[in-house]
């Protein structure tokens, strides 16, 4: 993605988008951690890039598609948090790169018990 105005050019590289992304999502309630997307996420998370493990962007043109893919608390309304996560990650990056994001998709990949005694 990038802008042009008088001055020069700005760059945003999906990486960035995807940490922005990923810090949105850890900070949502009922959300225990990211899940890597595919092997290759998980080699990346392996080699010490994590900073946007369980995040893909796409970006065609001015379209920002963003897919998740989360792990979520046990007990929780799955549905209500997915909710939450597309609401709060489009909020979080149309705020700090003044970008509208077309779509967020939320994947599932697991449902995890923090405490036992449940």
């Amino acid at each position: 993605m990038s802008e042009q105005n008088p001055l020069g050019k700005i760059e945003i590289s999906p990486t960035a988008i995807a940490t922005l992304a990923a810090q949105a999502v850890l900070q949502s309630y009922g959300v225990v951690g990211m899940a890597p997307k595919d092997l290759a996420d998980d080699l990346m998370t392996a080699l010490g890039d994590a900073a946007h493990r369980g995040v893909q962007v796409r970006v065609e043109g001015d379209r920002i598609q963003i897919d998740l893919y989360v792990i979520i608390e046990y007990g929780t309304r799955i549905s209500s948090v997915a909710h939450s996560i597309m609401n709060v990650v489009q909020y979080n990056v149309e705020r700090a790169l003044g970008v509208q994001v077309a779509q967020v998709n939320v994947h599932v990949q697991g449902l995890r018990v923090s405490n036992p005694d449940v």
